[in-house]
């Protein structure tokens, strides 16, 4: 489930979700969200999302983070024209 502070990660851990993505977090609020969500239900994988580039993926990485999505590996990657004849 997506969501954009602590208390709705909070609310679709305690509804069940499985994975809880913290999307367009500053860190400091991520890290903070990460560590209430795991606290209150440490089978959650939380995932950390938005704005992460290579520059900034050390700020996103913590103890209660399980998984970081970085868009720019595909929004900045060249295109490729290729075919497969059989």
């Amino acid at each position: 489930v997506e969501c954009s502070n602590a208390a709705e990660a909070l609310e679709a851990a305690g509804a069940g979700a499985d994975i809880v993505l913290l999307d367009n977090l500053p860190p400091q609020e991520l890290h903070s969200a990460a560590a209430q969500v795991k606290a209150a239900h440490p089978g959650v994988t939380v995932e950390a999302s938005g704005g992460v580039v290579l520059e900034t993926l050390p700020q996103f990485l913590g103890p209660h983070i399980d998984v970081v999505s970085m868009g720019c590996l595909t929004h900045s990657a060249p295109a490729l024209d290729f075919a497969l004849r059989v």
